[in-house]
């Protein structure tokens, strides 16, 4: 594939939001899950995903905030809330995607026209939960983005190969605990290449191995208007 930033610009005017809202302006905080958050000091407390949820709140209220978003490439503390996440030699806390953290219930549309490529529902705890993966044709190439969080109604009323409109809302931000028992939000991933995977792609990696999945999975902010 082409660079995938220059690909991407060549088509930016014709980007949707992903939400009825903008993720750039004012009321849009970036939130901070690394452990330099002293709201994150003990995150084994954050196993509960109510008082996890208090924590966002706060989070949130402190920048005067309705919407958190942020978290590409950032190395998180958080996922030692769900054995999840361990590895044998290294934990996997490099987060590859963006997340948006709003209210359950808030549609999710898609920035280009796409195929309904595959969809699960990664019923673990700490994991994506519902998740839809699209497939986007641009310019003679093809590739992906993954929605995680999402409520398990809207599997229902998917399909692989159905396509989906510029714009259309197909998905919803999920509640806790159908959506992998987490406060409620988005995971918003590209992909380049989803190496035969199916309705599930890692969405956080060893710090260690950066550079490989940093150059799978480009910045999402390049679909953010």
């Amino acid at each position: 594939m082409p660079e995938f930033s220059t690909l991407l610009a060549r088509h930016r005017h014709r980007l949707a939001p992903l939400f009825p809202f903008p993720l750039r302006g004012p009321g849009v905080a970036r939130l901070d899950f690394t452990a330099a958050n002293p709201r994150l000091a003990q995150p084994e407390q954050l196993r509960d995903t109510a008082a996890f949820t208090r924590v966002v709140q706060a989070m949130l209220a402190e920048q005067q905030a309705t919407v958190g978003v942020g978290g590409y490439l950032e190395n998180r503390v958080i996922y030692r809330r769900s054995p999840h996440f361990d590895a044998a030699t290294e934990a996997r806390s490099l987060h590859l995607g963006l997340d948006v953290w709003v209210p359950a219930g808030t549609p999710v549309a898609a920035p280009l026209p796409a195929i309904v490529h595959s969809l699960a529902d990664n019923n673990h705890f700490g994991d994506y939960g519902p998740t839809v993966i699209l497939e986007h044709p641009l310019d003679g190439e093809t590739f992906y983005t993954l929605y995680g969080h999402l409520t398990r109604t809207d599997l229902a009323a998917l399909r692989p190969g159905q396509g989906i409109l510029k714009g259309q809302a197909f998905a919803h931000v999920g509640p806790y605990p159908e959506n992998g028992d987490w406060p409620p939000h988005l995971h918003f991933q590209v992909i380049t290449d989803l190496q035969g995977r199916w309705g599930d792609f890692p969405g956080v990696a060893p710090p260690s191995e950066q550079a490989y999945w940093a150059a799978l999975c480009p910045s999402p902010w390049l679909l953010v208007n």
